[in-house]
């Protein structure tokens, strides 16, 4: 089975486009050599400057750069390389970053320039996203999964030149960590696939401490150069935007709706499993599971991220898996609990590995910008068409999960968020099996033993179609204001198919 989007069969400036498909079609992955390569040096790898480190990599025009988003909108290192890139003249190059933030708003002008030519990315949002649903770029934006980024690295098709990573903290020989310093974030794991399998990779850091830095995150055989900056970031930039638990009483409604599912799903047991998403909605929902599981006596076994913390400290998981943190009280809980563990990009989600955290999850709890009659979801662009975010790990999580649960408002104030088709699809709607809004939770017609479950426990359980007819009656849908002639984006599945495109807002 395939959705029902119009796809062409090669995309300039993408390549052939092969047509998502439903997730009974295996696909193989071969994965490629991780990045093995002698060094020669017994001392210092340090590097005078970043400049200095572009030189050494023999980073030339149409380069691919990577780098990870663990400070997100405190992040500086990004803006510090391609300021960098801009004066060396190069053009041409890709920047393949695991999410980009309105922080890194100098990325608009070198798109302009010519510094940039292509961008791959899981997520974005503010200027930078304005710009590509402006048509800014002439190559298509690839919008991936973070599970689907992870596998492209893995297996060759995203072949990254050089990664550079923000370190909170780094020794002269290339072992870093987030653990210290005062840039700390915790764990670095989306970094963590770009060291193995990047050509080169460079440690920017803005603690140098003696040989050996300890804990290590990314040991010294993976980075070939260090290079000290005045400061690689604000961490208090982390907790922003969509990692701000709600305190609506709407959205309190919803999220005890939520709660209230997996109760009834007879997956509250011990040994359960739970992630949140980012999300305000979806992240209050740890307070009020965090009720339930107390209530009823129930001791998980891991969680995964944020506003999770306290669960663990009162033993009611066992382990915290975290490929980043969404908060300072998160970052210091991974520096002093053992329990809190980092995972990389590829542990976490990547459908090439042989077996991913997120095929172990029980519960997830996912927000919508749209949710369509055929519960697919679009994470990526607002009604509008413009886009607004991407889905990071959400169509990871929804396909790997037993229960994949949707939280949002029946409407925004750009209209309906339950609608007859979404503007683009994120995650498909055959791995989604709850919606849950403040009028009601409609249930996948696929799940017909949890549609017992729910009603039997006394749910408000409605159709996806009343659902829908009641955020009409209350808003009406806006116009489609895209120009369908341009596409300024590709939106892959985590297998790497083509799920869907962007185009660009009308002029």
């Amino acid at each position: 089975m395939s959705l029902d989007r119009e796809l062409p069969s090669f995309i300039e400036g993408y390549g052939p486009v092969r047509p998502y498909q439903a997730s009974d079609s295996p696909r193989s992955n071969k994965l490629a050599s991780g990045n093995v390569r002698a060094t020669g040096s017994t001392g210092s790898k340090c590097l005078a400057s970043i400049d200095a480190a572009l030189e050494a990599c023999a980073v030339r025009d149409g380069a691919t750069l990577s780098f990870h988003h663990h400070l997100r909108n405190g992040d500086h290192v990004l803006n510090m390389v391609m300021e960098a890139c801009a004066a060396r003249g190069l053009k041409g190059l890709t920047v393949a970053a695991s999410s980009l933030f309105p922080v890194h708003v100098p990325l608009v002008d070198h798109m302009r320039n010519g510094v940039v030519a292509r961008i791959v990315t899981a997520y974005m949002s503010g200027p930078v996203a304005d710009a590509i649903s402006d048509g800014v770029l002439d190559l298509p934006v690839v919008m991936q999964t973070h599970g689907g980024r992870a596998r492209a690295i893995e297996t060759g098709e995203l072949r990254i030149d050089v990664a550079f990573i923000a370190s909170p903290t780094a020794d002269d020989y290339g072992n870093i960590n987030g653990a210290q310093g005062p840039a700390a974030c915790g764990p670095l794991g989306y970094a963590m696939v770009d060291a193995q399998y990047a050509n080169r990779v460079v440690a920017i850091t803005d603690n140098l401490v003696p040989y050996p830095a300890c804990p290590i995150g990314i040991s010294q055989d993976q980075v070939d150069f260090v290079v000290r900056v005045d400061s690689i970031g604000d961490p208090k930039g982390i907790m922003s935007g969509t990692t701000c638990p709600t305190t609506d009483p709407i959205g309190l409604q919803i999220a005890q709706s939520a709660a209230h599912v997996i109760g009834a799903s007879g997956l509250l047991v011990d040994g359960f499993s739970f992630q949140t998403g980012a999300g305000g909605i979806s992240l209050a929902v740890a307070a009020q599971l965090r009720e339930l599981m107390d209530a009823n006596g129930v001791k998980g076994s891991f969680a995964a991220g944020g506003y999770l913390c306290r669960m663990l400290e009162e033993g009611l998981f066992r382990t915290l898996f975290d490929v980043q943190c969404f908060d300072l009280s998160s970052v210091a809980s991974y520096q002093t609990d053992p329990r809190h563990r980092a995972m990389s990009a590829s542990l976490y989600a990547s459908p090439a590995n042989r077996g991913a955290v997120v095929d172990r999850l029980d519960a997830m709890i996912l927000g919508a910008a749209e949710v369509d009659v055929d519960f697919n979801v679009n994470v990526t662009t607002g009604s509008s068409g413009r886009i607004l975010g991407g889905s990071g790990g959400h169509a990871d999580t929804a396909a790997a999960s037993r229960l994949a649960i949707v939280t949002t408002r029946l409407a925004s104030a750009a209209g309906p968020k339950i609608v007859q088709q979404v503007s683009c699809v994120t995650t498909p709607g055959e791995t989604v099996d709850v919606v849950v809004t403040e009028a009601g939770i409609a249930v996948n017609p696929r799940r017909e033993q949890l549609l017992r479950d729910l009603v039997d426990a006394g749910l408000p359980v409605r159709s996806i179609d009343e659902l829908r007819a009641n955020a009409c009656a209350r808003h009406q849908p806006r116009s489609d204001r895209r120009d369908a002639s341009r596409i300024v984006g590709v939106v892959e599945y985590r297998d790497g198919s083509v799920i869907d495109l962007i185009r660009a807002a009308a002029r």
